[in-house]
């Protein structure tokens, strides 16, 4: 059973529920699928009646700047220690490389790189912890923080709904294209900034 067929089983509320809290805990520094959750529901919602695209889009917007905002707070608080304890137990996702990526991207952009960070799935991770550990001031992330937020959420449900609605027939046969897509897009921007976290890496005695 694939994740929209999941959520197809569970009460309206529930999804709502489930797309928030996933997209709050991937963007608070959770390694979670929160993009692919998203897409999932968004075709759910084009061809159920009983999942509103408006309120699917809300509640996911609201988990990505809650999301990010806890990570903010976190990050402020505990600082650099806290990357080095992310990269012992995430070391796939908060190497030195990808940290370093990250904080390059932060340093040359700012608040843009919040903004931004939303479309990349590895960034949406860094994104609220990076921006606290580095101390941008909050009332510019938070400006990055809420309009990424909505655009990246709203934004995609708002996408996919209407694909959904135009190729309710197709879709209903071949769903799981949209969830290849997401897919891809997000193994391609993973494999990219895994090879710019690599170039990244210190050289060390030896080498």
């Amino acid at each position: 059973m694939h994740v929209q067929e999941w959520l197809d089983t569970v009460p309206a509320a529930a999804v709502y529920a489930v797309v928030s809290l996933v997209i709050g805990l991937e963007s608070l520094g959770i390694p979670l699928p929160g993009e692919i959750i998203l897409v999932s529901a968004a075709l759910l919602s084009s061809q159920h009646g009983g999942i509103d695209p408006l309120l699917l889009g809300a509640c996911a917007s609201a988990g990505a700047v809650v999301g990010d905002s806890i990570g903010y707070a976190i990050g402020r608080k505990g600082g650099r220690p806290l990357l080095a304890r992310l990269g012992r137990k995430f070391p796939k996702h908060f190497s030195e490389g990808h940290i370093a990526t990250a904080e390059r991207s932060f340093q040359k952009w700012g608040m843009w790189a919040v903004f931004f960070g939303r479309f990349v799935a590895l960034l949406r991770i860094f994104a609220g912890p990076l921006a606290g550990v580095l101390r941008m001031p909050y009332w510019k992330f938070l400006i990055a923080n809420v309009l990424g937020g909505i655009v990246w959420a709203g934004g995609t449900t708002a996408v996919i709904y209407y694909v959904g609605v135009v190729a309710e027939s197709w879709l209903k046969r071949f769903s799981w294209l949209g969830l290849v897509l997401a897919v891809v897009i997000g193994v391609t921007s993973m494999l990219v900034l895994k090879r710019k976290a690599a170039k990244a890496q210190p050289v060390t005695a030896g080498e």
